[in-house]
């Protein structure tokens, strides 16, 4: 299959310290690649570029057929309000906005009118374990509940890709665990591509692939059919 994004031979340095030496991976759509490495080794780098957050010092970076990395600034912000997701690892929720509305947040950025975008947001609720807690902040979630929360606007949108930095690392296991499997479960649904960042072996055997990445480079693997997590 040809890939949805993909990376060839990246480069970046921060000042004088190389983050990326000659990263390549590429990601197939409603395909879930896990890019695991050392603190350090360049994995969450490799994310931003891929993303089109950072921009490579060489190298390509291409999308649905198209060169992301050269796109202009308004074009990769256009791609990563309306066609890319995004969940981080402690949420990252708007404080002020209510659980619905930080669901809704995506489709309201993209122009859709208040009342659709609730309308769209409110069946993550049930979906996710979350019925009751639509009008609650932030601050009156729990890391898990402000994840699953996190997890509904990464996805309300049905993006193309989903990226997931780090999504199960304020969590313990086993919310880390159900974590997982919801999001695999509706990236699968929806045939979007999950590119996830993650230190934990236990997280990356829900991914088709591997990517390791040591020292600026990465080396991809698919896992064994024993390896993924059902």
């Amino acid at each position: 299959m040809t890939a949805l994004i993909e990376a060839r031979d990246l480069t970046l340095s921060f000042g004088e310290t190389p983050a990326l030496r000659g990263a390549s991976l590429a990601v197939e759509a409603g395909e879930v690649l896990a890019i695991m490495g050392p603190s350090g080794s360049g994995k969450s780098t490799l994310l931003h570029c891929l993303a089109g957050i950072l921009t490579p010092d060489s190298g390509e970076v291409h999308f649905a057929g198209r060169r992301l990395d050269t796109m202009p600034e308004a074009q990769r912000s256009a791609l990563r309000r309306d066609t890319f997701g995004f969940v981080f690892q402690f949420g990252q929720l708007v404080p002020e906005l209510t659980a619905e509305e930080n669901v809704a947040l995506p489709l309201l950025l993209r122009g859709t009118k208040r009342a659709a975008a609730l309308a769209e947001a409110r069946p993550w609720f049930a979906r996710l374990g979350l019925d009751g807690m639509e009008r609650r902040r932030s601050g009156e979630l729990s890391g898990g509940q402000a994840q699953r929360v996190a997890l509904a606007r990464g996805l309300v949108a049905r993006p193309q890709v989903l990226f997931a930095d780090e999504p199960t690392g304020a969590l313990d296991s086993l919310t880390g665990e159900q974590v997982m499997e919801l999001m695999v479960g509706a990236a699968r649904e929806q045939g979007t591509a999950v590119v996830l960042v993650t230190h934990e072996p236990r997280v990356a055997a829900y991914a088709d692939r591997e990517a390791m990445v040591r020292d600026g480079r990465a080396r991809t693997t698919r896992l064994a059919p024993e390896q993924v997590a059902s």
